[in-house]
């Protein structure tokens, strides 16, 4: 084997290479029941080393992943995800003949999780040598091979070569044992949760990798697995006779051990991690979280028992939630955990962990927002009333509104869509194709106060049908002076929306207009906004009226810096005010960097609107005015903030 010289590689572009398992798990929603008696399914990404290549991308590593998915929308969901997530997918092969793998999940009790594995001639155990690109290997400072791929040749032969060429050229393995015994044929397609059955086979395949590896990760059972050993104790021994790398032991609720010298006759002689306190929801996937904490710290450099510490609490996380990666730590949440700590056992209880967690994972940054609002429904069925129209035709204008809003865009980031559910079924379909940057639907009752929700008051059971990038908007008509009964039902009915959003996990515009229900000081609009962040609401948009002074934008960037930081921003309605005044309302916001665009109807299409239904304009007319108005709007917003 050639002797490594570091000195003479480029600088590596990755942190961790992960080669391996790659899957779509499937968790059932039903917590507490049998697998067969699930009845609802969870989607996340899936398998060890895909696991890990995201947990360590949102910790802040640079990550890829190697392995092979199917040509088919699970293999899709797999890439895509992975991408979202940071994750270097250039190493993710699509295998034509094959199927992505499925593992089917339940938590039947506390550390009880039944799992199927769909992975008969999967994907990803027909990884081979022509997989493992050198100069991919060679971007990264470490790679990490998993046991299970060593469990057939040609995926044994894939990870062996990209240890040759980590070795080579001066990089880090690491070894995940990760020992699935049904993945060696050694237990039952049922008996998926099987943590351990001895193997002279298994423990042989192991053993000829652990004096390549730098850094070695089991639980106590894979431990005994890769040695062949008996005992704990004797495994370290046998492990630490055939290399040097560092081990760690992972025990659970009971922390880690950390072993980088000669291993004593006493196991805890290392350096110890301690666990955190929490309860213990489902221990699917919390060693992949586990290991994301410490090649953190490990890649980082860090002391080993900070190394530790942090995979001990990435690995706390994971036992608290249900799902595997969608559930793993961001860094701002894992640094927040660690500073202030949590009054609950169960993690996924903690409102200011779980806001930090669903910000910092949100789907992409949105900086600009330029939308057009055809969300109205009783403005455009009085014009169909006052034509004796039937309300289908609004079902068709709203697709006009649609193709104009797609023509100023013209495939541009920063452009939107407010569509309604009642009559915007079709233009919904049409807004998928346009690849706009978001897409807001409205719950509220139009004209309704106090506030009702349109089509049923179990919001939660509408919001499951909903695409998952479909932002909910909600209208409120509120203002601070509102009597205080009426402020309490407001507020109730906003509370259970928040809740709901988080639950089925859509985000949330909330508009207030409160100058048609009082006086519109300085001081309005940010005490109203202070009084729902009293109550826990964070939306993650605000759509707000036009302001009357820089005085009162300033009073609302004030509260939003104050309660919510992770808040994605505000955008300005337009009431149907004429194009004039609100360019002047465009410069006002100046003031307020949180103001991030706008979502404005009538003043872009009620002549439209009004022209098209009569029969005064045809089609393309229609969508010419409309698409005008938005451009004017648009290129009057851009030139504010200095972008066109």
């Amino acid at each position: 084997m050639a002797q490594p010289n570091p000195g003479s590689q480029p600088e590596p572009s990755l942190d961790v290479i992960t080669i391996g398992r790659s899957s779509v798990d499937l968790y059932g929603q039903q917590i507490g029941s049998r697998l067969e008696d699930i009845g609802s399914f969870a989607k996340s990404v899936g398998g060890c080393p895909a696991n890990i290549a995201i947990g360590t991308a949102r910790l802040g590593l640079k990550s890829g992943l190697i392995t092979r998915v199917g040509d088919e929308q699970m293999g899709r969901f797999i890439i895509e995800q992975s991408a979202r997530e940071g994750v270097e997918t250039k190493g993710i092969k699509t295998d034509k003949e094959r199927l992505t793998a499925l593992v089917l999940l339940a938590v039947e009790a506390e550390g009880v999780s039944p799992m199927i594995f769909y992975r008969s001639d999967c994907a990803d155990m027909a990884l081979d040598e022509s997989d493992i690109d050198e100069a991919f290997i060679k971007s990264s400072r470490a790679v990490l091979v998993s046991g299970t791929h060593f469990s057939r040749l040609n995926t044994e032969a894939a990870q062996r070569k990209a240890i040759r060429i980590a070795k080579a050229n001066g990089r880090k393995v690491i070894f995940d044992i990760d020992y699935r015994p049904n993945l060696w044929g050694l237990a039952g397609h049922a008996e998926g949760f099987e943590r351990y059955v001895k193997s002279d086979r298994v423990s042989s395949k192991m053993k000829e990798t652990l004096p390549d590896c730098d850094l070695i990760v089991g639980t106590e059972e894979e431990i005994l697995i890769a040695s062949g050993a008996d005992d704990v104790l004797g495994a370290l021994k046998e492990i630490r006779r055939l290399s040097p790398a560092t081990i760690v032991l992972k025990r659970g609720a009971m922390g880690c051990i950390v072993y980088d010298g000669p291993i004593s006759d006493n196991l805890e002689d290392g350096i110890v991690g301690e666990g955190f306190p929490i309860e213990v929801f489902n221990v699917l996937g919390a060693g992949d979280a586990f290991m994301s904490g410490l090649l953190r710290g490990w890649l980082k450099n860090e002391p080993l028992k900070t190394c530790a510490t942090w995979a001990n609490a990435c690995g706390a996380f994971a036992v608290s939630r249900l799902l595997c990666s969608p559930e793993y730590p961001t860094w701002a949440e894992l640094d927040f955990f660690l500073k202030h700590g949590s009054q609950h056992r169960a993690l996924r209880k903690d409102a200011a962990i779980n806001h930090i967690h669903w910000a910092s994972t949100r789907k992409g940054d949105i900086p600009l927002l330029m939308a057009l609002a055809i969300d109205h429904r009783s403005q455009l069925t009085s014009i169909c009333d006052e034509l004796n129209l039937d309300y289908a035709k609004i079902v068709a204008f709203k697709r006009l509104a649609v193709e104009a809003a797609a023509r100023v865009a013209d495939g541009r980031s920063g452009y939107g869509m407010l569509i309604d559910e009642r009559f915007g079924r079709d233009a919904f379909f049409d807004a998928a194709t346009k690849n706009f940057a978001w897409i807001g639907r409205p719950v509220e009752l139009p004209g309704s106060k106090p506030l009702r929700f349109e089509f049923s008051q179990d919001i939660g059971s509408q919001l499951v049908e909903w695409p998952l990038d479909h932002c909910i908007k909600c209208l409120c008509f509120y203002h601070p002076d509102d009597p205080a009964a009426l402020k309490t039902e407001q507020q109730e009915k906003l509370r259970t929306l928040f809740e709901a959003a988080r639950k089925v996990g859509r985000e949330l515009l909330i508009e207030i207009i409160s100058s048609k229900n009082g006086p519109l000081t300085d001081d309005t609009v940010s005490t109203a906004m202070e009084e729902l962040y009293a109550l826990g609401i964070k939306p993650d948009w605000w759509k707000l009226e036009p302001q009357a002074s820089t005085a009162a934008w300033k009073k609302i960037e004030a509260v939003i810096a104050k309660n919510d930081p992770w808040c994605r921003g505000i955008v300005l309605l337009g009431l149907e005010a004429p194009a004039d005044e609100l360019l002047k309302g465009f410069e006002a916001t100046l003031a307020a960097p949180s103001v991030k665009g706008f979502a404005v109807g009538r003043t872009i299409f009620a002549e439209a609107a009004r022209g098209w239904l009569s029969g005064k304009l045809d089609d393309e007319e229609a969508i010419t005015d409309m698409a005008g108005r938005f451009r004017q709007l648009t290129d009057a917003w851009l030139k504010t903030r200095g972008l066109n």
